[in-house]
């Protein structure tokens, strides 16, 4: 969900087509005491049942659970890609929780998904998982960020968004269940390093961006503190 005063920036993901088609289908078939916020608020149920599914394949050595955590990153999509179109297509929406609440989940979920792989791992791998978090965290601050000095929110990046990232969270939990997580722990390093790099650009470039959007401001008043000392001395 995005505000109604955001302006979404960015090129469009790879499977945004999708998602819309999906979307228009889906939205007439939501049951109508089913309003924006409840699906808003699934997403707190799909988070716990991520993590108790982390939980239950590392206490029974069954990874198998990871199936089921991929239902619910699949359900959390669904849920996401519906709530701001069920209330604008009903003219319910809470357009300013929504958007706090909507993004704020997002991020309960995405730290519900790396704990669920923190129980299966080795412990000398585990602070990857957390750099990890701590990197896709700044990379949602830097996207609110940017949306308080342009007014454009921006959360995907060359065709890469967040339905892509789900489907590569999916991807993830297929490796785990199939390679084991022992032998895909080395796997976090180069998560870590890669995230790191991307991050770098997207500030870089965002920054960049906001830099040329001061630029003239910054010459006019730079303009005017000379026409004053000119006066001053005349």
């Amino acid at each position: 969900m995005v505000s109604g005063h955001a302006k979404k920036a960015g090129k469009v993901s790879i499977l945004d087509k999708f998602a819309l088609k999906f979307r228009d289908w889906m939205v007439p078939k939501v049951p109508l005491w089913m309003e924006t916020h409840h699906l808003t608020l699934m997403t707190i149920f799909w988070s716990l049942g991520i993590i108790v599914c982390g939980w239950l394949a590392a206490f029974y050595n069954n990874l198998s659970w990871f199936w089921l955590s991929s239902f619910f990153i699949a359900m959390q999509w669904v849920t996401d890609v519906l709530d701001g179109a069920v209330g604008r297509e009903r003219e319910t929406g809470l357009i300013k929780w929504g958007f706090f609440m909507d993004h704020f989940l997002d991020y309960i979920f995405l730290c519900a998904v790396l704990i669920s792989y923190v129980f299966t791992l080795p412990a000398e791998y585990v602070n990857y998982a957390f750099f990890t978090l701590m990197i896709f965290g700044a990379s949602m601050v830097n996207s609110f960020l940017y949306f308080g000095a342009t007014g454009k929110f921006q959360i995907q990046y060359h065709g890469i968004g967040p339905t892509e990232t789900r489907v590569a969270f999916i991807l993830l939990n297929c490796l785990v269940i199939f390679i084991s997580p022992m032998r895909l722990a080395p796997l976090f390093l180069w998560i870590v390093i890669i995230s790191i790099l991307v991050l770098i650009y997207i500030v870089y470039k965002d920054q960049k961006e906001i830099w040329a959007i001061d630029k003239p401001t910054f010459g006019k008043i730079e303009r005017k503190k000379k026409l004053s000392v000119k006066k001053k001395k005349n």
